[in-house]
């Protein structure tokens, strides 16, 4: 029975020390934290359960949750192909939940380029890439010899090339800009916004069907300077920024808008011009940050 007690709790305090790393895998995987807390909790429990050794318990809990995601990639593609409106990947904003931050240089621009990749592509461009793990352990978990996975990880670099960061900013030149682009969009500045807006500008709103957004992607600065200018028409109440963030590796804000709908802005700059907008209005993918940002309605930042 002693026996069987340090097992458990040497398997427990393998898997607490992978946890984080887990999470950040299944969520580079599926684009939802809480999907890939559900898959790490799966692994889990049969990492507890598993009889006999385990020579190496983080390839052995990386192998479940790579597989585990391949499965529920497959109902995640055929759900995304009846969503309303533009889909991107639910936000994770660095200075709200310090703790849950995902620190791999991924941003909303090449999630979405990953969302063109084959299932095995993308696991086999993760796991190799970006979580530096051993091409036999990516063979191991993807079931394929390391040939094969050498050429999975080659066709998906070669596909997601032009998404790669290849664009510094420094933090407070993003908060600046962030901060300006918030007041040009709410004051409906079209002068402001044509110094900031990039003349290819994308304006990708993902709201789910379940609150008012774009059904399609905006591009081009014309169009974009026309919506800006009817919202502010149109607008009620102005919106209200609650903070500036980092949103998957981009600048952005948490904002306020029309008075009660919480949304997230990420926003890519390069060479000084912000060239792709991302915003998520959709509340099933807010509910992290709701709780938090319910408290400072009543304070919101100037």
């Amino acid at each position: 029975m002693k026996n069987a007690q340090v097992v458990q709790d040497q398997r427990t305090a393998d898997f607490e020390g992978e946890r984080r790393r887990l999470v950040r895998l299944g969520y580079r995987m599926l684009g939802s934290i809480s999907e890939a807390e559900d898959v790490v909790q799966d692994a889990w429990l049969r990492f507890a359960t598993v009889t006999g050794g385990i020579d190496t318990p983080a390839a052995y809990l990386t192998r479940v949750v790579t597989r585990l995601c391949l499965d529920r990639m497959k109902s995640a593609r055929a759900r995304r192909e009846t969503y309303v409106g533009p889909w991107l990947p639910e936000p994770l904003i660095g200075a709200v939940e310090p703790d849950e931050t995902i620190a791999d240089n991924i941003t909303i621009t090449l999630m979405l380029a990953m969302e063109r990749l084959s299932p095995l592509e993308r696991a086999a461009f993760l796991l190799h890439d970006v979580f530096d793990v051993a091409l036999g352990d990516v063979a191991a978990a993807l079931g394929r010899e390391p040939a094969a996975v050498r050429q999975l990880a080659s066709r998906a670099r070669k596909h997601v090339q032009d998404a790669r960061p290849r664009y510094t900013i420094e933090a407070a030149e993003g908060d600046r800009i962030a901060r300006a682009f918030f007041a040009a969009a709410r004051d409906g500045d079209t002068a402001a916004l044509s110094a900031l807006l990039a003349q290819d500008v994308e304006i990708h709103t993902d709201g789910g069907g379940r609150v008012l957004a774009f059904r399609n992607v905006i591009r081009g600065i014309e169009r974009a300077l026309r919506l800006f200018a009817g919202v502010r028409r149109k607008a009620a109440q102005p919106p209200t920024l609650l903070r500036t963030a980092t949103i998957d590796g981009l600048p952005g804000y948490v904002s306020i808008d029309r008075g009660s709908v919480l949304q997230t802005t990420a926003l890519d700059i390069r060479d000084g011009r912000i060239v792709a907008i991302y915003i998520v209005r959709n509340p099933d993918k807010l509910t992290r940050i709701e709780e938090f940002t319910s408290s400072q309605r009543t304070r919101p930042m100037s």
